[in-house]
Parts: C-alpha cells; sequence; structure tokens
C-alpha cells in the first residue's frame, strides 16, 4: 500500500476533481485533492506527492506562478489540466516547467496514458539508472563511445545533432518546446525556432524509416518535440 503514486490534484471545479480522482482511485492511486492555489502548496508540502495535476485558473492565484514557485525547490512532475487552450498559453506553461499540457475538456483514456508515461520517468529517476545506452526499433545508441546506429549500419551525426538525439533520448515522453532546446543544444533563447527545425528535420532523415511517419521524434505541433517512450 506504501508504494502507490500519490497524485495531487489542484483544481477549484470539484465536479472535474472528483471525476479525475474516483477514476485515479479505481486504478488504485492515493489521491489528494486542493480547490485553490494556497491549499494545493500546502498539501504539497505536508505530503510529498509523486505527480501534480494542476489547473491554470485558480481563484487566488494562476497556475503559471504556482508553477514557478514549485520548480523553485522541486522537480516533481507537473501535468497541466488547462481550458486555456491557445499555444502560447501552452508554451508559456512548458517553458515555466511543467512537463505536459492537456486542454478541456479531454478523455480520462488519455490522461491515464499520460500518467504512465510520467510514471515511467519516476520509475527511471528512483532506480537512479544513468543510462549509458539506448536501443529502440532500429535505432542504438551507445552513449559512453558516443556511436549511433541504425538498422545495425552505424551512422554519423554531427556535433549538434548528437546533442539533439542525446537530449531527446534524455528526455523521453516529455514535451521539449523550441525555446527550451535552444537553450539546451545552443546557450541561448529565441523567437526564430528555424535551427531547431532544420536540424530536427537532418536529424530525422538519418534516423527514422519513414520521416512522413516518425518512429521515435513526434513533433507536437506549434510547440515542440518529443521523444516516443515506447
Amino acid at each position: 500500500m506504501e508504494d502507490k503514486t500519490t497524485i495531487l490534484i489542484v483544481e477549484d471545479d470539484k465536479y472535474i476533481s472528483n471525476f479525475i480522482a474516483v477514476s485515479l482511485q479505481k486504478d488504485d492511486y492515493r489521491v489528494l485533492v486542493a480547490g485553490s492555489a494556497a491549499e494545493g502548496l500546502f498539501m504539497f508540502s505536508s505530503h510529498h506527492p509523486d505527480i501534480l495535476l494542476l489547473d491554470l485558473g485558480l481563484p487566488d492565484q494562476d497556475g503559471l506562478e504556482v508553477i514557478r514557485e514549485l520548480r523553485s525547490f522541486s522537480r516533481v512532475p507537473i501535468l497541466v489540466i488547462s481550458a486555456r487552450g491557445q499555444e502560447k498559453e501552452k508554451i508559456e506553461a512548458l517553458d515555466s516547467g511543467a512537463n505536459d499540457y492537456m486542454t478541456k475538456p479531454f478523455h480520462m483514456g488519455e490522461l491515464m496514458a499520460r500518467i504512465r508515461v510520467i510514471e515511467r520517468g519516476l520509475t527511471r529517476i528512483t532506480n537512479q539508472t544513468v543510462e549509458s545506452s539506448f536501443t529502440g526499433d532500429n535505432l542504438s545508441v551507445d552513449f559512453e563511445k558516443r556511436r549511433v546506429m541504425v538498422a545495425g549500419q552505424e551512422i554519423h551525426l554531427t556535433p549538434i545533432e548528437y546533442k539533439l538525439l542525446h537530449l531527446l533520448i534524455a528526455n523521453k515522453g516529455k514535451v521539449l518546446t523550441h525555446n527550451y532546446i535552444l537553450k539546451q543544444v545552443w546557450g541561448y533563447e529565441s523567437c526564430d525556432t528555424k535551427n531547431v527545425r532544420v536540424y530536427m528535420a537532418n536529424l530525422r532523415r538519418k534516423i527514422e524509416k519513414n520521416t512522413a511517419n516518425p518512429r521515435h521524434i513526434l513533433t507536437e505541433v506549434g510547440v515542440g518535440y518529443r521523444f516516443a517512450d515506447e
């Protein structure tokens, strides 16, 4: 019982929070519910949840501020569930430190799937597994030797392409915004994301069987990219 994943829901709409809570409890999660930012932050500090489901439109504080406050001291995964569906707001939430973003209304099956992706990431962190290699489908990467193989054949990646691939694999299942990628790979942020798109297209041509239907590098339209976590 003590090994249950604890999920804190911070949502002021009682109908939505109850619906999510009941669904999660049926799948054997331990669930906590808060109706405001202040209550959510108190419960976060008191109960140390494994995952946070956060609404942005809270009555006492904007959810973006909550994300920034939590990220000043915690790396607990944050999945935003919000009625705000504009790309700009999604990007701002992800750049502020959210791990994922879902727009209301949503299907519970998709929410559960995204929670499972986060849990797989938690397992890797808990086990403190520093992956020295990656193997998936036709792709294998030896990080110690900096060797990339596709369908059994070694391929050459430029230093930037290799950094991109390493960053994506290290964050499997997580949406990485264009600005985050720019900062991590190039060392700066910019509204011009052309470099990211050009290099990502080149990387796809080298590692994907079918660039029109990629297996590994998935596009989150208007936001960024995600490396498939299965």
